[in-house]
C-alpha cells in the first residue's frame, strides 16, 4: 500500500495542468444564449449609434505672417530710419490667435454662448443659423445655474415655455421676460413657422466658459518651422458653423494687428508734428534776424577774396553742421533714455550713421513691440516678461555706452572744425564784423533748415503710409472642410459584434473566477490522481426511491453504472467493505449509500447499510425507519446483541439497515471500541456488501476511524457546493493515511451543464415523464443564463 501511495504522490507532482481548449469552449459556449442577446443587444446598439451619431466636421484655414526682412534697397527711407519696425515673430503670433481675449471676442461676435437645438425623443440637432426664435439677453446676471429656456412654437406672435412644475406656460415674441440670466426677450425668425409644434432649447452658457472651451478645441499649429505660415483647425459637428469661428478669428487677428500699426503711426506722426512746429518757429526767427541784421547794415554783395574764404569756411560749416545734427540727434537720444519714460518706438537715428548705434535702436523697438503684444494677452506680472524686460534693460545700457562713445568723437570732431573756422575768420580779419556776423546768422539758418526738411519729409511719408495702411498679413485659405469624421458601418458593427462576445464572455469568466467550488470534473482530475469512479446527476430532494428494479431513467441508470465499477474494484468479492464518506455535510453520502445499497440489493447481493453518522444520521429517515429502535452504539456499549439491531430495509428482501442507535456524547471514543472492528468482521460474513455511511470526514475525525476497516473508500464531491479548498484536504488524507483505495463520486451534477448528463441521455433505452418535465425546454434555456 505505501509503494502505492509513494506512486501516486509522484503522478500528482510530475503531472502538471494542461489547458484543454475545447473543454474551455464547450464551458462557454454551454451559455450561448447569453452570448445571442449579447451580441443582438450589441449589434442594436450599433446601428443606433450610426443612426443617431452626428458627423464631425474637420475645418481648417491657414495664414501667412509677414516677417520677411527687405534688402537696404527694397526699404523705404522709413524704415531706413527704424521708425516702425513691422517684423515679426511667427511663435508669437500663434500665441496671439490662440489667446482667450481674440477668442472671446469670436464667441461674443458670433453669439456662440447661446445655442439652439431641436428636441426629440431619440436625439436633438443644433439649429445654428436656422433657429426659429432669436434670445436678445437685454441685461444679465451672470448666474448661469439654471441657464436652458425650452419652449413651443404656436405661431408667429406666441410659444409655450415649460415651467420648472412640467407644465407649460404661453408667452409672446418681442416681450421681455425675466430668469436667473437676467432680462431677455424671443424675437421670431422667417423660419419660425417650419418649426412649429417643435420643442427648442435654447442653452445660455457663460461667455467667458464658452471662450475657454474653444481655445482647447482650436489648435493652431506652425507645421513647418521653415515657412511663416500657420495652420487653424477644428473639430465641429456644425460645418458652417466651424468655418464661421475660424473666418471670424481672422478677421479679428488682422483687425487687432492694423489698430496696432495705426497707433504706431499715429504716436511717431504726433511726434514729428511736434519736431516740425518747433523748427519751424525756429526756422522764422533766424530767417527775421538775416533780414533785419542786412537791413540795419546795408549788405549786399562780398569781395572775391571774402567769397573764397567764406567758401571754404561755408565747406567747413557745412560739415560742422551734420556734426552739430548728429550731436542734436544723439543728444535727444540720451535724454530720452534716460528719462522715466524711456526710448520709444518713435525715436529716429537721423543722420547718425553708426551702424552699431541703428542695430541696437532696432532691436530695442523689436523687443518693446514683442512686449506689448504679449501685454494685450498676459498679465505684466506673468513670469514670461522677465526675460524680455532683462533683454530691453540690457539694450538700453549698450545704447548709453554707443551713445557716449559716438558724442566724444564728435565732440572731438567739432573742436577741430571749430578750430579750422577760427583759421579762416583769422585769414580774412579785414572782412568786416558785420560780414562775420551775416554768416554767423547765415549758418544758423542752415542747421535748422536742413533737420526742418528732412523731418517735414519724413512726416509726408508716414501720413501716406498711414492714409493707405493694409494688413501685412494675408490669408492663404478662408476656412474650409478639409474632412467628415463619422462612424464608419463595418466596423462599428465589428466592434459591436465583437463587444457581444466579449461582454457576455467576461461575466461568465468573472462568475467563474468567484465561485469557489467544483464546477467540473476536470477540476478534480487536474488536482487529485484519483479514479472517478462514478458520476450521478442532480435530484431534486425529496424520499422519493429514485431506483426500481425495472426503472430505467437516467440516474438510476447511472447508480447501476456505479453499481458494476464498485464491484469490478472489489472484484466481486464477498464480504466486501464500502465505506462512503465527503468533506463536509450536504454532499449527498447519505442518498448514495442508500440508493447504492438499493442497487446492489436488486442485483442479488446480500446488503446491509450500517449508519455510521451518530452526529446527523440520515439513513433511517431515507428508509423510513424509526430512527429510535436500537442501533450501533447500543450494541458497542452492550446494550443490545446483534439481532437486535438489524432491521429489514422493506424495499428489498435481501436489504438490511442497522441504524444508529441512540445519540451519545463520545461518538469519536466509541467508534475506537474493538467491538466495532468484531462486528465489521462478523458481518462481512453475513453479507455479500457492508455499506458504511459515516460522517463528513473534514468535520470530525469518525470517519478517519473507520477508514482502516475498508476495502474500498467511496469520496463524495457535489459540484457547485464543495470548495475547491477541499481538494487539498482529500490530498492531505492520501499523504498522511498512505491510503491507495480512494475512489472519488463526482454527485449533483445538473444536466446538461458544461455537457454533463446530456451524454447519459444518449446511452438510455427509454425515459420517464418526470424526466422529460425536468429537463424541458425552458429549463434547458434558463440553465444556460
Amino acid at each position: 500500500m505505501a509503494n502505492n501511495s509513494a506512486q501516486i504522490k509522484a503522478l500528482i507532482q510530475s503531472n502538471g495542468p494542461t489547458i484543454d481548449v475545447k473543454r474551455i469552449v464547450s464551458k462557454y459556449l454551454f451559455h450561448w444564449p447569453l452570448f445571442l442577446i449579447g451580441i443582438v443587444v450589441a449589434l442594436a446598439a450599433g446601428f443606433a449609434y450610426l443612426k443617431l451619431t452626428k458627423p464631425v466636421y474637420q475645418i481648417k484655414a491657414s495664414l501667412i505672417i509677414n516677417n520677411d526682412k527687405k534688402t537696404p534697397d527694397q526699404k523705404t527711407a522709413l524704415q531706413e530710419i527704424d521708425l516702425i519696425n513691422s517684423n515679426k515673430s511667427v511663435e508669437n503670433e500663434v500665441e496671439v490667435l490662440k489667446s482667450n481675449q481674440l477668442i472671446k471676442k469670436v464667441v461674443e461676435d458670433l453669439e456662440l454662448w447661446i445655442s439652439y437645438q431641436k428636441k426629440t425623443k431619440l436625439n436633438s440637432t443644433d439649429l445654428y443659423k436656422a433657429s426659429p426664435v432669436k434670445l436678445i439677453l437685454l441685461s444679465a446676471t451672470r448666474n448661469y445655474k439654471n441657464p436652458d429656456i425650452n419652449i413651443i412654437v404656436k405661431d408667429k406672435s406666441s410659444f409655450y415655455i415649460k415651467t420648472p412644475s412640467g407644465g407649460q406656460q404661453e408667452l409672446s415674441f418681442n416681450n421681455t421676460y425675466t430668469n436667473s440670466f437676467g432680462d431677455w426677450k424671443l424675437e421670431p425668425t422667417k423660419d419660425v413657422l417650419k418649426y412649429s409644434g417643435s420643442l427648442i432649447k435654447i442653452s445660455v452658457a457663460d461667455p467667458d466658459g464658452v471662450a475657454a472651451g474653444y481655445q482647447k478645441a482650436i489648435d493652431v499649429s506652425l507645421p513647418n518651422k521653415l515657412t511663416s505660415t500657420i495652420v487653424l483647425a477644428i473639430n465641429d459637428n456644425v460645418a458652417e458653423r466651424g468655418k464661421d469661428i475660424l473666418n471670424q478669428l481672422l478677421t479679428n487677428y488682422k483687425q487687432l494687428g492694423t489698430i496696432a500699426r495705426n497707433k504706431e503711426t499715429e504716436n511717431t506722426i504726433k511726434f514729428l508734428d511736434q519736431r516740425v512746429a518747433s523748427l519751424s518757429r525756429q526756422l522764422n526767427s533766424a530767417e527775421q534776424g538775416i533780414e533785419g541784421f542786412k537791413s540795419s547794415r546795408g549788405l549786399t554783395d562780398l569781395t572775391s577774396d571774402s567769397k573764397i574764404s567764406l567758401e571754404n569756411m561755408q565747406s567747413n560749416t557745412n560739415r560742422l553742421n551734420d556734426v552739430n545734427i548728429q550731436l542734436n540727434v544723439l543728444e535727444n537720444i540720451e535724454r530720452k533714455i534716460n528719462s522715466p519714460q524711456g526710448l520709444d518706438k518713435t525715436t529716429a537715428v537721423l543722420g547718425v550713421t553708426d551702424p552699431t548705434l541703428t542695430n541696437l535702436i532696432g532691436r530695442l523697438s523689436d523687443l518693446q513691440l514683442q512686449r506689448e503684444r504679449l501685454l494685450a494677452t498676459t498679465p505684466e506680472t506673468n513670469p514670461d516678461f522677465e526675460p524680455i524686460n532683462r533683454q530691453i534693460t540690457i539694450t538700453k545700457s549698450a545704447i548709453k555706452e554707443n551713445v557716449k562713445t559716438l558724442k566724444q568723437s564728435l565732440v572731438s570732431t567739432q573742436e577741430n572744425l571749430k578750430s579750422y573756422n577760427s583759421g579762416f575768420e583769422s585769414s580774412i580779419k579785414d572782412i568786416p564784423t558785420a560780414e562775420r556776423q551775416y554768416g554767423s546768422k547765415t549758418r544758423q539758418k542752415s542747421i535748422i533748415e536742413n533737420l526742418y526738411t528732412y523731418l517735414l519729409q519724413k512726416r509726408e511719408e508716414l501720413s501716406v503710409k498711414y492714409a493707405s495702411e493694409l494688413a501685412d498679413d494675408h490669408v492663404v485659405d478662408n476656412a474650409y472642410i478639409e474632412a467628415v469624421k463619422r462612424p464608419t458601418a463595418p466596423i462599428t458593427l465589428g466592434v459591436a459584434f465583437l463587444l457581444g462576445i466579449l461582454l457576455p464572455a467576461g461575466l461568465i469568466y468573472t462568475r467563474n473566477s468567484l465561485n469557489d467550488t467544483i464546477t467540473d470534473v476536470q477540476e478534480i482530475k487536474d488536482a487529485l490522481n484519483l479514479p472517478i469512479i462514478g458520476q450521478l446527476q442532480y435530484e431534486e430532494p425529496d424520499n422519493e426511491l429514485i431506483i426500481t428494479k425495472a426503472g430505467t431513467n437516467a440516474l438510476s441508470e447511472q447508480f447501476k453504472a456505479l453499481r458494476i465499477n464498485l464491484n469490478y474494484n472489489l472484484g466481486n468479492k464477498p464480504g466486501s467493505v464500502t465505506l462512503l464518506t465527503s468533506s463536509i455535510s450536504g454532499e449527498g453520502k447519505s442518498f448514495i449509500g442508500r440508493h447504492l445499497s438499493v442497487a446492489l440489493a436488486y442485483s442479488g447481493k446480500k446488503t446491509v447499510v450500517l449508519e455510521m453518522d451518530m452526529r446527523k444520521p440520515q439513513i433511517s429517515k431515507l428508509f423510513n425507519l424509526e430512527s429510535e429502535h436500537a442501533g450501533i452504539s447500543d450494541y458497542l456499549n452492550g446494550d443490545a446483541r446483534l439481532n437486535q439491531i438489524i432491521r429489514d430495509s422493506g424495499i428489498v428482501p435481501n436489504l438490511h439497515v442497522i441504524s444508529c442507535g441512540k445519540i451519545v456524547d463520545n461518538p469519536s471514543e466509541l467508534l475506537e471500541k474493538d467491538e466495532l472492528r468484531s462486528l465489521i468482521e462478523t458481518l462481512r460474513g453475513m453479507y455479500d456488501c457492508v455499506i458504511l455511511d459515516s460522517p463528513a470526514a473534514h468535520l470530525v475525525p469518525d470517519a478517519m476511524v473507520m477508514f482502516s476497516y475498508a476495502d474500498i473508500i467511496l469520496y463524495v464531491i457535489r459540484q457547485g457546493y464543495t470548495k475547491i479548498e477541499e481538494l487539498d484536504f482529500i490530498q492531505d488524507i492520501i499523504q498522511q493515511k498512505q491510503l491507495s483505495n480512494i475512489n472519488i463520486i463526482f454527485n449533483g451534477i445538473k444536466r446538461i451543464q458544461y455537457g454533463y448528463g446530456y451524454s447519459y441521455n444518449n446511452n438510455y433505452y427509454t425515459d420517464n415523464k418526470k424526466s422529460r418535465k425536468q429537463n424541458s425546454v425552458f429549463t434547458d434555456f434558463s440553465s444556460r443564463f
